[in-house]
């Protein structure tokens, strides 16, 4: 089982850096214009601002959504050792 679980892991992460290092060229194209454009300092530093704020929000919705688990898990615990 762990070797099934090792060798998806490892295609999977395969697969993903040749998608990645294919997708820069396409990207490339429209003399380095994006899809909004021009970029300037501006939207570079909103663009940062957004992954500063991101990124702590992602890690503050996981750990709540893993606490309210691990409180679901424990009460359910606790309910069959008081039956036993």
């Amino acid at each position: 089982m762990r070797n099934v679980r090792k060798t998806v892991l490892t295609v999977l992460a395969l697969a993903l850096v040749a998608l990645f290092s294919l997708t820069s060229s396409a990207f490339a194209g429209d003399n380095g214009m994006g899809w909004i454009g021009e970029h300037d300092d501006k939207i570079i530093t909103f663009f940062g601002l957004g992954l500063v704020i991101l990124f702590p929000l992602v890690a503050a919705i996981g750990s709540f959504i893993q606490g309210r688990l691990e409180r679901r898990a424990d009460e359910r615990k606790s309910a069959i050792f008081k039956h036993k």
